[in-house]
C-alpha cells in the first residue's frame, strides 16, 4: 500500500482557516450566551435541526432527546431550574478547532436542587457549526456522579 501526500495551496489553506475562525467565533457565541443565560441567543445560535446527543439517563430530569433550536437552548433553563445555579461550576481546559468542528474538554460540578447532592466530573462536548449556527453538539460528561446526586 502506498501513501500519497496532501499538499494544500496557500488559497485552500487560507479558507480553511477563515472557516476555522467562523467556528471559533460562533462557538465564543454560544459559550457567552450560556454564561448569560440568553436562552433567546441560544434559540439563534442553534441551527433549526440540531443533531443532540447526551446519554440518555432517565435518573436526570435536564438530559433527555432534542432536536429543535428552541429545545436545545431550553436546555440551559432546564438546567437552572433542577440544579442550584450558584453552585454550578464549569471550566474549560481545552477547546480545539478544526473547520467546521470544534471541541471543548473541562471539568463541570453543581449541586441538585430536590436532593442538595453535588456531582462533579470531566466533560468533552463535539460542536459542529455550518452556516453560522450549531448544527452538531455531542456532550460526554460523568453521568454516573448526576445520577447519583439526583437519587433520594
Amino acid at each position: 500500500m502506498s501513501v500519497k501526500p496532501t499538499f494544500t495551496t496557500s488559497s485552500s489553506a487560507g479558507a480553511a482557516s477563515s472557516v476555522a475562525e467562523a467556528t471559533r467565533a460562533v462557538v465564543q457565541d454560544f459559550l457567552a450566551a450560556r454564561m448569560a443565560g440568553d436562552t433567546g441567543r441560544l434559540v439563534d445560535i442553534f441551527a433549526d435541526e440540531v443533531d443532540w446527543l447526551l446519554a440518555d439517563n432517565p435518573a436526570v430530569p435536564w438530559i433527555r432527546p432534542r432536536s429543535t433550536a428552541a429545545e436545545c437552548a431550553a436546555q440551559f433553563t432546564e438546567l437552572m431550574e433542577y440544579t442550584v445555579p450558584e453552585d454550578a461550576r464549569a471550566s474549560l481546559d481545552t477547546f480545539l478547532v478544526d473547520g467546521t468542528d470544534a471541541v471543548l474538554m473541562g471539568h463541570l460540578s453543581g449541586t441538585v436542587r430536590a436532593t442538595g447532592k453535588s456531582f462533579e466530573g470531566p466533560f468533552a462536548l463535539h460542536l459542529t457549526v455550518e452556516d453560522g449556527r450549531i448544527t452538531r453538539h455531542h456532550l460526554y460528561e460523568n453521568s454516573l456522579s448526576i445520577a447519583e446526586a439526583c437519587a433520594p
